[in-house]
């Protein structure tokens, strides 16, 4: 018996040489495939959010309504400003120089907005918020938002629009949504009959609803 062991012990080495090769060959082969469906799927078309919070959302900036820091109702040369229906433009920077004598700036924060880049905010607040309903408490659609017309300004800091919560209505301008401290339009009835009571949010101002 003593010349069949080694020849077990040489059969038994081969197999444990063929088992460990296959593990190692199964091993790169799973390698290669993980690396092959990584690669694919970093090429892939991006999905809409991807594209808004990616490098991917193109040149959509202050032409659209994009607002750098420090802007105020009197920067003409920014398209925000600018665009804005010349009405409301005008009771702000009216109302913008009666309070600079109280020591209070204006800035603006957002005022028009092209239907590009509304429509961007959209799908932003869509991937905050969880959904379409969530999101249309604070963004409108670019049909319905009085920001792409023109029709609306959001105003900052809070000293500003705390000025514009006890004197806006002598120019015309009302805060219009409970939820939003900051959006103000033109009223010209409030001047006469104080602003009208607000919506607690955009949700339930009937011009959203078209």
């Amino acid at each position: 018996m003593t010349y069949r062991e080694p020849a077990r012990t040489a059969a038994r080495r081969t197999r444990s040489n063929i088992v460990a090769a296959l593990v190692v060959v199964s091993a790169a082969l799973i390698g290669v495939f993980v690396y092959q469906s990584l690669a694919s799927s970093s090429f892939s078309a991006a999905s809409p959010i991807d594209i808004l919070h990616g490098d991917h959302h193109g040149a959509l900036g202050e032409a659209d309504g994009a607002v750098p820091d420090g802007v105020t109702v009197f920067d003409d040369e920014i398209p925000a400003v600018a665009n804005l229906d010349p009405d409301l433009l005008g009771a702000l920077r009216q109302a913008a120089t009666d309070a600079a004598d109280d020591g209070v700036e204006f800035f603006v924060n957002s005022g028009w907005r092209s239907p590009a880049y509304q429509e961007r905010l959209r799908h932003e607040a869509v991937s905050k918020y969880g959904s379409e309903e969530e999101a249309a408490r604070w963004v409108a659609t670019a049909d319905t938002s009085p920001h792409v017309s023109g029709d609306a300004v959001d105003v900052g800091p809070s000293d500003a629009t705390a000025w514009l919560s006890e004197h806006g209505a002598e120019y015309g301008l009302c805060q219009i949504y409970s939820n939003e401290s900051w959006h103000y339009e033109l009223r010209p009835e409030a001047i006469d009959d104080s602003c009208p009571p607000m919506y607690a949010d955009p949700t339930h101002d009937p011009r959203m609803q078209q």
